[in-house]
């Protein structure tokens, strides 16, 4: 058994654990601001291959920028929260990260479809998907709740 005393509480798991909950709310929002910086800063060098690139192709190249955050942001997404990790480097500043509520670590594909499910509900519902955390267990939005996963302190 992985049951362990704090507090006079018996926690099972980090998880279950309350305080692993306490402003991850603000936490998420912070990272995700400091993640599309990171995101946004990585494109420069990818434009500037795909400029030159649609220079020698003479302007084929360039259809690659309707592509290009998306890709970027994806490959970053796989890279980081699919990573040993399971933080982005937002995440990782902000102090926390993704967990599957199974236990299970965090692979690309399930990072990716995290972070696809995210903004595609951000464009539905624009600020709405943050209320969902006002009224769930553990702070959890739509996405977390549609693939079982939760986002905790990593300090506590």
């Amino acid at each position: 058994m992985n049951a362990r005393v704090l507090d006079g509480e018996i926690i099972t798991s980090r998880l279950d654990d309350v305080r692993a909950y306490d402003g991850v709310r603000t936490r998420r929002v912070f990272a995700c601001i400091i993640d599309y910086l990171v995101v946004g800063l990585l494109t420069i060098p990818f434009a500037i291959l795909v400029f030159l690139l649609g220079i020698i192709t003479l302007g084929l190249g360039w259809m690659l920028f309707s592509v290009l955050v998306p890709a970027v942001a994806v490959i970053y997404i796989w890279n980081t929260l699919g990573g040993r990790d399971q933080a982005t480097l937002g995440m990782k500043a902000m102090g926390i990260r993704l967990d599957r509520l199974d236990g299970a670590p965090i692979d690309g594909m399930t990072a990716v479809v995290h972070s696809v499910l995210f903004w595609a509900a951000n464009v539905i519902l624009t600020p709405l998907v943050l209320l969902v955390t006002l009224f769930s267990d553990r702070k959890r939005t739509l996405h977390d709740l549609l693939l079982g996963t939760v986002v905790s302190r990593t300090d506590r």
